[in-house]
């Protein structure tokens, strides 16, 4: 089974704190579901425009946006593709994150996900490697890396994620589990194209499995493209004799303490003023209201009938379930009859 390899420094240590502290302010900080919603949002956008951009998608933040509420962008098929699919992958996260065990099959859907429509050879989508590959500086052409011989790949995944699915993992810190999947799917190189945006999103994953980011407000892809030299000295900071990963670790702890505090300085700008929130704390909600809330901000209101639609259920079932929204004092009923509506209160 795979091991990893790496000591908890002074510098590890306290980027885990700062994590912990800025985690309990945002997770107990009052604020309502239209805010949670928006950052979100924010953060999936940011997401998207980050780990494309890092693998030379020359898509910008505003024209993600655009592609992400189904706008029209002059852009390349394949670069709109790719934000595309990796809007589609971060969505599909908390999905991912229920199976257990994680087989090798849930990896290669994540990487079909990730690159559908955008490979020469579409066999490549979902399919681990069947040729040897390596990492080149787009700049120099020098090789950077190069990952394990292809025969090797099946059974490298294989111990990594008997370790991934295994009791031992429970005792590590969620943001450490994270850093160890995401330095060693890399390591691995599984697949032909796809490598680093099949990684973020496992990380994100790990975060999402463990409790972590359940409100999915965090943006590491973001850390990672402002200083993609970082990034990449971080990776090949590791010595493939011994694969110590305690700098990689460092650098990758400091990218999610950095993100969480940012995210902990909006929450607090939002809510500071709030005096009737200060009570309530705030309102949790399950992914279906949280969906019908998005829907609600996009369209600045919401009918039972469209909720009946979106989840394929009676409109008896829709009422019921806005009635539960109204009675958390999350949307408010105007109209009657067939012009009645959901406004968010």
């Amino acid at each position: 089974m795979f091991k990893s390899n790496f000591k908890y420094t002074d510098r590890i240590v306290k980027n885990l704190t700062s994590i912990a502290e800025a985690r309990s302010v945002i997770l107990n900080a009052p604020f309502i579901p239209k805010w949670e919603v928006s950052l979100r949002r924010d953060a999936l956008l940011r997401s998207a425009h980050a780990s494309t951009a890092i693998e030379g998608n020359p898509l910008s933040l505003e024209e993600v946006t655009a592609l992400a509420e189904g706008r029209e962008v002059m852009a390349r098929r394949r670069d709109k593709q790719e934000v595309l699919n990796y809007i589609e992958a971060l969505e599909k996260i908390p999905e991912f994150a229920k199976k257990k065990p994680f087989t090798s099959s849930d990896l290669l859907e994540i990487h079909r996900v990730v690159v559908k429509d955008t490979l020469e050879s579409p066999e490549d989508e979902g399919s681990f490697r069947n040729r040897q590959v390596v990492v080149v500086n787009r700049l120099t052409g020098e090789i950077i890396f190069t990952p394990p011989p292809t025969e090797k790949v099946p059974q490298l995944v294989e111990e990594f994620l008997e370790w991934f699915n295994s009791p031992e993992v429970d005792g590590v810190d969620p943001v450490i589990e994270a850093g160890i999947t995401h330095y060693e799917i890399v390591r691995i190189h599984p697949f032909v194209d796809g490598n680093g945006r099949t990684t973020r999103v496992m990380a994100s994953q790990v975060l999402y499995k463990r409790g972590f980011d359940v409100k999915r407000f965090f943006a590491l892809d973001d850390y990672y493209d402002h200083d993609r030299r970082s990034y990449y000295q971080a990776l090949n900071s590791v010595d493939q004799g011994t694969l110590d990963i305690t700098q990689w670790l460092e650098y990758f702890s400091e990218g999610v303490a950095l993100s969480i505090k940012a995210v902990k300085d909006k929450v607090i700008g939002l809510s500071k003023d709030i005096k009737v929130l200060k009570d309530r704390g705030q309102i949790t909600l399950t992914e279906k209201q949280m969906k019908i809330v998005e829907k609600a901000v996009r369209d600045e209101k919401i009918t039972a009938g469209e909720v009946s639609k979106m989840f394929r259920i009676s409109r008896q079932a829709a009422l019921k379930e806005m009635n539960k929204l109204v009675e958390l004092g999350v949307f408010r009923l105007r109209g009657k009859g067939r012009g009645a509506h959901y406004i968010l209160a």
